[in-house]
């Protein structure tokens, strides 16, 4: 991965690229961003430049034995941590690294969701064990291949359970000579403020919209129109945009997920709702948070559409025909309220509740909300 690959992003490029220049690298940073705006491939880029043979000022070669390693995430000195979906055969990241790299490869811009859908783990939580902490600790035992830095890159650290943040705070406290880490993560404030204090932080801000259209246009010579459109929608992120583009069958069915609970919500069905909830409960905590989160920004829209500008409302095709309909169940009223409903039962799925029970309450709750007067 070379700096020229990853988008925008200037202002934190140009300070990886002195920090390998000048030869000053801390023994930590964390790259901090919203998914899909450039940090994990900046970590990547960053890796190259460090390793490359034939070095330059502005990044690497890209053509040397070593970048084409780190290209291909099979540099000896070069170790990955990232979420997995644990089992009885996978325990830890390198359980799973062939898989992580087909995904990488094919998507620089991975999110959690993208990893989790190619592990067919859609039922299970995301996590980094207590076994990645031993395991980190074993490979940067090793001696260097290269004799340069041992680079361990931590997708997602904010992942570990408490009993790993707390062995990795001890290997942060004093790290290996030329060990690097690189934590690359989209919820920083979850982290251990410990942690947080040991690390040196790279920002990397949400995109704006013509440097997503500008890359949708150059890398799958998108129509201009359709590009400008994405990127409005994208709220910031690549990934979102290329998920917004390729009109992907997840997004359609939480639309329809969500048109069905709304439907149930107006008028209560008590055998259709408990079918919803049986067939909601079964679609993987992952996609239950997805679905979440859309409702959440179904009601920001709303909102919008009823009181604000309405050139402002994200949602297009079918889903803005879906909200034409439904926005005046949104009012001063209840949005607060519905809005509480949905980001109190996102916490809940992420700390495992049972989702039969979260969905019934919730539909009893949303049906008197949008019903009231």
């Amino acid at each position: 991965m070379l700096y020229n690959k990853v988008i925008a992003q200037t202002e934190a490029k140009q300070r990886l690229k002195k920090m390998v220049v000048d030869e000053r690298i801390p023994h930590a940073l964390l790259f901090s961003g919203k998914d899909g705006v450039g940090n994990l491939p900046a970590a990547l880029a960053f890796a190259q430049h460090i390793y490359c043979t034939q070095k330059t000022t502005d990044g690497a070669c890209g053509e040397c034995t070593s970048c084409n390693k780190v290209a291909k995430l099979i540099h000896p000195d070069l170790h990955f941590v990232y979420p997995i979906a644990k089992s009885k055969d996978v325990r830890s990241s390198t359980d799973v690294i062939k898989e992580f790299r087909e995904a990488y490869l094919q998507n620089p811009y991975l999110t959690l969701n993208d990893w989790f859908n190619e592990l067919s783990a859609d039922n299970k939580q995301p996590i980094i064990p207590v076994e990645e902490a031993s395991e980190i600790l074993r490979k940067l035992s090793y001696t260097s291949y290269e004799g340069s830095y041992k680079t361990m890159i931590i997708w997602q650290p904010e992942k570990m359970n408490t009993e790993a943040a707390n062995k990795l705070l001890k290997v942060l406290e004093e790290p290996p000579d030329q060990t690097l880490f690189i934590l690359v993560s989209n919820n920083p404030e979850q982290l251990l403020a410990t942690i947080i204090s040991r690390v040196q932080q790279i920002p990397f801000y949400a995109l704006k919209d013509e440097e997503i259209k500008n890359a949708l246009i150059d890398l799958y010579h998108v129509n201009p129109e359709i590009a400008s459109q994405t990127a409005m929608l994208a709220n910031g992120s690549f990934s979102e945009a290329k998920s917004i583009l390729t009109q992907n069958e997840d997004t359609v069915s939480l639309l329809g997920t969500f048109q069905s609970f709304m439907r149930l919500a107006l008028k209560f069905d008590c055998n259709k709702a408990f079918l919803w909830v049986d067939e909601t409960s079964a679609i993987g905590r992952e996609k239950q948070k997805q679905f979440f989160q859309y409702g959440l920004e179904v009601f920001r829209d709303a909102l919008m559409y009823n009181y604000g500008n309405r050139d402002l409302v994200r949602l297009a095709g079918q889903e803005k025909q879906f909200l034409e309909k439904f926005a005046p169940f949104v009012n001063q009223k209840n949005y607060e309220k519905l809005v509480d409903e949905f980001n109190n039962n996102y916490y809940y799925i992420e700390r495992n509740a049972n989702p039969k029970i979260l969905f019934t309450d919730l539909l009893l709750k949303v049906n008197e909300l949008i019903n009231l007067k």
